[in-house]
């Protein structure tokens, strides 16, 4: 009897819902059922939020501190997150994946040296043309400041006055004959040279830097492999690897 019951139900028709009769159209669409259980799990899913959300406020406690109040702010009532302090530039990361500490110190050895031959050859002279020297001479009268003439008083010749170095007098250049040497056009040449010179210079000095501050990470970064115990002082920076001290050990 049982499955002759089954076999039954399987052939009913399902129940459908009436359509809404003709003299209530004036009235608009009418909900039907399932509308109404959207609507209601709508409704109460919204009221447990806002139930959920008031007893949060009211258990708040004022005193409560959050990490992330230090890197955030609210500023004419937008929320702005800090930037934070870049710890390794891209040309670092390039270098530490793809080289080696041994390949790194070489380099940074090979540019020590071009910059110890550069200042050899330069003397560091007018290095900083901003904080030039002064040479005050005292006259005895205004008659006299008036007439007074630099290239003369040095006894030079009036390209040679603004050099505060390799300033030959008249009789130098005239015993070496080499008064021809100081044309304008030749100063302004080496003058242009020697300014190239200390530009390279700069760049070397600004590259050893670097790689020094790349072998330091690199050699931090093998540090942090030994199986010991470490805290971290200070953070990493872009200039500075990141600073640990480490657990004490006697050596057998």
């Amino acid at each position: 009897m049982s499955s002759f019951r089954k076999a039954l139900k399987s052939k009913q028709r399902d129940h459908k819902e009436r359509s809404q009769l003709g003299f209530r159209k004036h009235l608009g669409l009418l909900e039907k059922k399932k509308d109404y259980k959207l609507r209601a799990d709508d409704y109460h899913r919204k009221q447990k939020t806002l139930t959920a959300l008031r007893k949060k406020a009211m258990e708040k406690n004022p005193d409560e501190f959050h990490f992330k109040m230090i890197h955030n702010q609210i500023k004419d009532g937008v929320h702005i997150i800090k930037p934070k302090e870049e710890e390794m530039t891209e040309e670092q990361k390039k270098v530490m994946r793809t080289q080696d500490i041994r390949y790194v110190e070489m380099k940074r050895v090979s540019e020590m040296k071009k910059i110890e031959r550069l200042k050899s050859e330069l003397h560091l002279l007018d290095i900083d043309e901003e904080k030039k020297n002064k040479h005050a001479f005292f006259v005895d009268s205004k008659k006299e400041v008036e007439e007074f003439d630099l290239a003369t008083h040095l006894n030079t010749v009036p390209e040679l006055v603004d050099r505060a170095y390799n300033r030959p007098t008249m009789e130098t250049l005239e015993n070496k004959s080499i008064v021809g040497v100081v044309e304008p056009e030749k100063i302004k040449k080496l003058t242009k040279q020697r300014k190239n010179q200390y530009e390279v210079l700069s760049q070397r000095i600004d590259r050893e830097k670097k790689m020094f501050i790349i072998c330091q990470k690199i050699q931090t970064r093998k540090d942090l492999q030994d199986k010991v115990k470490k805290v971290k002082v200070r953070k990493e920076t872009s200039t500075a690897p990141a600073i640990y001290r480490f657990e004490a050990r006697r050596k057998r």
